[in-house]
């Protein structure tokens, strides 16, 4: 039997409890920052709901805040594609001069981090 994919949720969630557990605790100095930015609804009424208080199409699955510095990350799977408003996001992020990274696995997050830390 072949081992399934790991879904984008999944991995996510590694990514944000290996950056949690490596940079984001209180006795770290500086102490850094990962979060998600919850931006998909189930009904048309909650869409329109959310849209009133600035949910946005296409921002990145997770933001990292490091010292003097905002990494915007879009997670997919190996075969996923950004759908055109996360292409949109991405050129507005870069041309706003941040560093925005779409990542596959922690290992592929890992290499793009290190860049940083």
């Amino acid at each position: 039997m072949m081992q399934s994919k790991k879904q984008e949720s999944k991995i996510q969630q590694e990514i944000f409890n290996w950056f949690n557990n490596n940079y984001c605790l209180k006795n770290h100095n500086p102490r850094c920052y990962i979060f998600s930015v919850p931006n998909e609804t189930k009904t048309a009424i909650e869409a329109m709901y959310k849209k009133s208080m600035g949910m946005r199409s296409g921002v990145s699955d997770l933001i990292v805040l490091l010292p003097n510095r905002c990494l915007f990350v879009e997670v997919k799977t190996e075969i996923g594609r950004q759908s055109d408003k996360q292409k949109e996001f991405e050129q507005i992020v870069k041309n706003l001069g941040f560093d925005y990274q779409l990542v596959r696995s922690l290992n592929d997050f890992l290499t793009f981090i290190n860049l940083y830390i």
